[in-house]
């Protein structure tokens, strides 16, 4: 391995990092949103999560 495949591969490594993280955060702000959003009871509103 040379020193641009080297490169290479530690960029497409940490570009599916970042997309993981990123796609993990979408995911997250959504099950809260479903959860505690206008559609959710009284009571899971205010629970601890949703605070």
């Amino acid at each position: 391995m040379n020193k641009n495949q080297s490169w290479a591969a530690v960029a497409v490594v940490l570009l599916c990092g970042g997309i993981l993280v990123l796609f993990t955060d979408i995911e997250v702000n959504m099950v809260r949103w479903f959860n505690c959003g206008p559609l959710a009871t009284q009571g899971e509103q205010q629970s601890e999560v949703c605070r």
